[in-house]
This record gives C-alpha cells, structure tokens and sequence, in this order.
C-alpha cells in the first residue's frame, strides 16, 4: 500500500485479513507501538476485541478492531462481501487468486484511521503495528478506495477512482507466480496494461 493524507471529515479503514485467528500478545503488540499508548477498549488484555491506539498527548491514531470469521458474526458477514465484490473487479487474473485465498481467511483485523495518523509520526506508528499483525500468519491486505494486496504486500486488485495519481508498488501474476513492480497510478498506459493482468511497459 502507498501513503496517502488522511481526510478528517470521513472514516477510512485499513484491513489485514488472515488465517491465524490465535490472539496476538497484547505486550508484543504494545512493544511495537512504543511510545505510543495501546488501550484495550473492548475485551480483556490478551483476549481483546479492539484496541485504542494514541500520541502521548492522547490524541487518538486509529481503533484496531479483531473480527473472527465465524458464522453469524460480523468477520463471516464483511469476508463474503469482499468475497462478493472481487469477483467483478480486475485484473481478472487476480480477482480469481482473491476469490480462492478469501475463504482461509480465519481473523479480519480493521483498522479504522483518525485524525492523529497525520500527526508527527502517527502514520509510521500504525504501519509498524499493522506490519507486526500481518506478519502473525498468512495475510493479506485491504485499503478502503483502493483494493487488495498479495501476501508480500504489493497491490494487486484495482478499486482506485479515476482520479489516483502517484507511485504504487503492484504485482500481477504471470505463469502461477507473482511479477512486483512499481507503477504511476496516473498513467493511462500503465494503468490499461495493470487491468489487463499484464506487466506495464517501462516498469
């Protein structure tokens, strides 16, 4: 995923979806964080269900929020949506690996960002936590107006507006096996090329 300038005027979530649903120790998580304070504010320390992560000054940096796919709940419910959603999107190379990895996925953890990601080192701070929660398992990455990510991290399904500009790490798959390169959101070319599944020329 890129980084981006947070509007304050709406929620914006970044998910990590993965198949260890084991609890991830509440120090080791709070050690990744330091200095930053992290708050249980639903559930018990090592059995939390969201979290509370701030700036010393308690300006607050996000709400990370731990769902379990089980039936009924509200993981099961938000994975077949994303299952429902990625089968129309492109690449279609990549929409179809989604729609074979999304139902392993056993723990969607939302990270819902505030207004203290835009401050001082907010942002670094809760890349440093969600990395540590990706690295627990298996996992894969969404961002909200901008799609899914493989396992390494590199974007691979296109959900960008018109608008998307910028250099982005992307990866499509050739032969059974992921290509990773870096690409200009906002060249037509290279964008036609990403949709098709292929490697964009010049990248």
């Amino acid at each position: 995923m890129g980084g981006f300038t947070l509007g304050l005027c709406m929620s914006y979530y970044i998910r990590v979806l993965g198949k260890n649903p084991d609890n991830i120790s509440l120090s080791h998580l709070r050690e990744r964080a330091h200095p930053a304070p992290l708050k249980v504010s639903e559930g018990k320390d090592e059995d939390w269900e969201e979290l509370v992560l701030t700036h010393e000054s308690g300006q607050e940096i996000a709400f990370v929020e731990k769902n379990l796919v089980l039936k009924g709940q509200l993981g099961a419910d938000e994975l077949q949506e994303f299952i429902n959603e990625v089968e129309h999107l492109k690449p279609k190379s990549a929409a179809t690996w989604l729609t074979e990895f999304l139902p392993t996925v056993k723990v969607i953890y939302a990270f819902q960002l505030l207004s203290g990601t835009d401050h001082k080192n907010g942002w670094d701070i809760l890349e440093a936590l969600r990395t540590l929660i990706s690295s627990h398992a298996p996992s894969i990455q969404q961002a909200d107006g901008e799609g899914f990510s493989n396992e390494e991290g590199f974007h691979i399904l296109w959900q960008f507006s018109d608008s998307a500009h910028g250099q982005w790490n992307m990866g499509v798959l050739r032969d059974g096996r992921w290509v990773h390169f870096e690409m200009d959101l906002g060249n037509r070319e290279h964008r036609e090329a990403f949709l098709r599944g292929e490697l964009p020329r010049g990248c």
